[in-house]
């Protein structure tokens, strides 16, 4: 008997599964959609900047890599599996509760992302564990491990992955910190560090067509370069100033939404909508710029901060 590639997809015990959690925490929506901020692109990018501009400058920037890395390597191993969302095989069963992109159709595959392995489920333990790590506190080692399990489990609440979608996540999370670890064991050279990391994400140029790993290319290209940038013309230092820390924070999101904006201003609409490679590589190029203002530019204006009552 031969079985078809979309058949094996095909685990009814999973699509109930889901269908009685939404059931049973049909109550729980603003809790499932915060969860879904925490995986999201700008909850990752806040996370990275608190640490980044708040507490260690270097942690922060190994966070910024190791979510941009991993969130290229996954689209492509969603675009080799190429499995539906639930919401979208099952619309008369399973409902969406959050869309990865809401200004997008819930079933253009482009804007929404394939759903095998789930990026939330893999980038939340990815982070938490390495930032546990790095604080050696007992509580943050509980909450990286609360927010990998509830986040993971929020994912299937919202209709947007199966269950295996989630497992496959976590155990692909812990695997990039795996990747990590040994590359700093035997690469010694950061630009031969960071050519590794961009050459393995080039090969899904030929072949995924999702924002998602366009956008993460961006970032890491992005990510890359200011990492080299600041070192050298900005070398920010970190500050135990809750005003300045505010501030920086706050400003880079600011600056992350206006830049946003206004590097879409050139095109137009329906062009960036496209799922076209022209559109997609344009997409790369706008968050590559947006990530290099943020953390290689931007801390430019940190000094003035530390100015901020004081007499």
């Amino acid at each position: 008997m031969i079985i078809s590639d979309r058949e094996l997809w095909k685990m009814e015990w999973e699509v109930r599964l889901i269908e009685w959690m939404q059931a049973h925490f049909a109550g729980l929506g603003s809790i499932v959609k915060f969860l879904a901020f925490l995986g999201s692109e700008t909850g990752l990018l806040l996370l990275v900047l608190i640490v980044m501009f708040c507490w260690k400058k270097k942690t922060g920037q190994r966070l910024a890599l190791v979510v941009s890395s991993l969130n290229v390597w996954l689209p492509m191993i969603k675009s080799v599996a190429l499995r539906p969302r639930p919401y979208m095989e099952h619309p008369d069963r399973i409902k969406a509760q959050v869309l990865v992109e809401k200004g997008a159709s819930a079933l253009d595959v482009a804007a929404q992302g394939y759903s095998f392995p789930s990026m939330h489920s893999a980038s939340v333990p990815a982070l938490y564990f390495i930032l546990a790590r790095e604080v050696k506190k007992t509580w943050i080692w509980i909450l990286a491990a609360s927010l990998t399990v509830l986040v993971g489990v929020s994912r299937s609440v919202a209709g947007m992955h199966y269950p295996t979608d989630v497992m496959a996540g976590w155990i692909l999370g812990f695997a990039v910190i795996g990747i990590f670890a040994l590359l700093d064991r035997y690469v010694r050279k950061e630009s031969l560090f960071h050519a590794i990391l961009l050459i393995s994400a080039l090969p899904g140029l030929f072949f995924v067509r999702t924002n998602d790993y366009f956008t993460s290319l961006g970032c890491l290209i992005g990510a890359i370069g200011a990492i080299g940038f600041e070192r050298k013309y900005v070398n920010f230092q970190e500050t135990r100033k809750l005003i300045a820390k505010i501030l920086r924070v706050s400003g880079a999101l600011l600056l992350f939404f206006v830049s946003n904006k206004v590097l879409k201003l050139p095109f137009d609409k329906a062009f960036l909508a496209e799922a076209s490679l022209a559109s997609l590589l344009v997409r790369t190029a706008r968050y590559a710029i947006i990530m290099f203002l943020i953390t290689g530019v931007y801390p430019m204006v940190f000094p003035l901060y530390e100015k901020i009552g004081k007499k």
